[in-house]
């Protein structure tokens, strides 16, 4: 846990190194820290990831996005040749260990849910000092992190945990940014539906309490004399204890002196209840941009998911993948590996395939226009290559008029 150790131990005095600064230099003196912005959501969020979570839609959503993310394949690969480069350390921190206690897909799920819950996904690069390689993708939690704007437009991580302080170089942060309205810092899912989930949160207390206190609504408990507090509450009390709760409902009423039950029969389906849920459901859905029909929630046929399943990838997951590519991309590789064409791809591939009936006639078209090959057609579906694999065919049915 070296990497941890060198982040987080406290510098002597005066001492500056490419991890953790106290003062900021440039060739004009020491920056003034003061008068720093500073980006914060805290106050601004009613509703907590914590609260959040325990509604089953936004859990759901949280997981699916996740989830997406935490199992697509990340690599360098050369734009020109479209090969892997598999000597690249980011290439192996990204398929086989970010950092010695997470799986590539931990770590990613976990930078993704931080993102949508928080609006902020933060990861420490630690480099060999020697080569400048990097060694280890750290995530940091971001309640501990806050983005800060010096007074030249440069941009600085303060790292606060306890008695912990650490000013760190943004180029030394992987920030990963939700919805933002000024390109520094992201805002949460959360703070924009804050509204939405807390009716949510009241609308699942309403159902708690009321198959708590009877799976029948409520009713009126009348008597022909007068009665003074403590007998009413006491009534009250005992009528609870023997009838209310779902455990106790429908059973017999015995009542004795003069006391007569009326009901208020309003079940829930004459409140809306149902479709007051239904409702809320479909909003987070879009709050999240996830399809209804992945919370098994609206209306759900084969043909409709599969183009639902589809458009998730391309207005969902595809503009949050290209924020991770560009920002891996610009933090992780070194000026000469960006020169020679290399980049951190994300291969979205096993996410657009459709169903075996529609992937056969797309194969079957790029074949027989030359664009694929079988070897192509077989790395699409996970497949190793055959002999002759590579050779790419096209008919010859078709000739310029001038060749006839």
């Amino acid at each position: 846990m070296g990497f941890f150790k060198n982040l987080f131990s406290k510098p002597k005095d005066g001492e500056r190194n490419n991890t953790a600064l106290f003062s900021v230099q440039d060739g004009t003196g020491v920056i003034d820290l003061q008068g720093w912005r500073f980006f914060s959501e805290l106050g601004e969020n009613t509703m907590t990831a914590t609260k959040a979570m325990r509604l089953s839609a936004v859990s759901a959503c949280v997981e699916i996005r996740s989830d997406t993310i935490g199992k697509l394949p990340f690599y360098v690969q050369n734009i020109h040749t479209k090969l892997i480069d598999e000597s690249n350390t980011v290439t192996r921190l990204l398929r086989m260990r970010p950092n010695e206690i997470m799986t590539p897909f931990t770590f990613k799920k976990l930078l993704e849910t931080w993102r949508l819950l928080n609006g902020n996904a933060y990861v420490y690069i630690a480099r060999d000092k020697k080569d400048g390689n990097i060694t280890d993708l750290i995530p940091l939690d971001p309640s501990f992190v806050s983005p800060e704007l010096d007074e030249y437009g440069h941009i600085w991580y303060r790292f606060m945990n306890g008695k912990v302080r650490r000013l760190i170089d943004q180029s030394s942060i992987l920030h990963l940014k939700g919805f933002s309205d000024d390109g520094i810092v992201g805002r949460s899912v959360l703070s924009r539906a804050s509204d939405k989930l807390n009716a949510m949160q009241n609308q699942e207390l309403f159902q708690s309490n009321f198959y708590q206190n009877s799976a029948n609504p409520s009713g009126v408990l009348t008597v022909d004399s007068d009665l003074n507090r403590d007998a009413k509450g006491k009534i009250r009390e005992e009528w609870q204890r023997i009838y209310g709760g779902a455990d106790n409902a429908f059973k017999i009423a015995i009542l004795d002196h003069g006391l007569q039950y009326q009901p208020i029969t309003v079940s829930q389906k004459d409140s809306q209840f149902i479709e007051t849920t239904e409702a809320s459901i479909a909003d987070i859905a879009r709050y999240f941009l996830v399809p209804l029909y992945k919370l098994q929630a609206g209306k759900q046929t084969y043909n409709s998911n599969e183009q639902n399943s589809i458009e998730y990838v391309k207005t969902t997951i595809a503009p949050t993948v290209k924020q991770y590519e560009e920002e891996f991309t610009y933090k992780c590789l070194f000026s000469k590996d960006v020169e020679k064409g290399n980049e951190v791809v994300i291969n979205m591939n096993a996410e657009m395939r459709g169903d075996q009936l529609t992937r056969a006639k797309w194969y079957n078209t790029m074949r027989n226009i030359g664009a694929y090959s079988v070897d192509d057609i077989r790395g699409y579906e996970d497949l190793t290559n055959v002999p002759g694999g590579d050779v790419r065919i096209m008919p010859l049915n078709s000739i310029p008029l001038e060749m006839v």
